[in-house]
């Protein structure tokens, strides 16, 4: 049995302004689930009838194109809430949502959580300005996959991936998932990675893992070609 209970809502970003009477109707009105690696948590253009409240474990973000390549959008890591943007525009899933290891959700119906913005303002607002901040920074995103050369977009990815979790980072599946989220080539990025090894900024670790060895010096490689 949970023993955190609705208390475990408190961590979500979404749902820092709310008070407890709130936190706790949520939860009450929420439908728990729990996903095994692989497993599918939500298919992109499926309607979006539920808000998914991720409170443990990653899950991968995916979209297939109209000729079929696979875009992957990034990593989602526990406590945080799921595409947001599906449940307010109602035009289905923005992505395909894949566990990467064990994830225990919290289904909040669309109804409950639009009845949420609807009844505070101060919620609303919070919600506004957490979209807008998370489209600032897909923007930027964007605008590196674009003008960056691959070297610095890895080297920019690593640091990402391993501000939570110290020195060590796991690949997002294979060499071409990542290709596939920097928006390159597997070629592109085997070279890439070889060359920052060869440089001695990053190692293996166990289990296929990543070792940054020079975290000052991969900085400056990722932002060596912004000018």
């Amino acid at each position: 049995m949970d023993t955190r209970g609705w208390r475990r809502l408190r961590d979500v970003p979404l749902f820092a302004r709310l008070p407890d009477a709130g936190l706790i109707a949520l939860w009450d009105g929420s439908v728990p689930r729990r996903y095994a690696a692989g497993e599918v948590l939500r298919v992109q253009g499926a309607p979006a009838d539920h808000l998914l409240v991720l409170l443990s474990g990653s899950t991968a973000a995916s979209a297939a194109t109209a000729n079929g390549r696979v875009v992957r959008f990034g990593t989602w890591s526990g406590p945080c809430a799921l595409d947001k943007v599906a449940l307010l525009d109602r035009a289905g899933h923005t992505a395909t949502y894949t566990a990467v290891g064990r994830c225990a959700v919290r289904a909040v119906p669309r109804a409950r959580f639009m009845a949420l913005l609807d009844d505070s303002a101060a919620v609303r607002a919070h919600v506004l300005r957490l979209l807008a901040a998370q489209a600032r920074a897909q923007q930027e995103r964007l605008t590196d996959t674009v003008a960056l050369p691959c070297e610095a977009r890895l080297a920019a990815w690593l640091l990402h991936a391993a501000a939570d979790g110290g020195r060590v980072v796991s690949l997002p599946g294979s060499q071409q998932e990542l290709a596939d989220l920097l928006g390159v080539t597997r070629v592109t990025v085997n070279r890439a990675l070889s060359r920052l090894r060869r440089d001695g900024l990053v190692g293996p670790a166990a289990d296929g893992r990543i070792e940054l060895l020079a975290p000052e010096l991969l900085a400056l490689r990722a932002t060596a070609e912004r000018g």
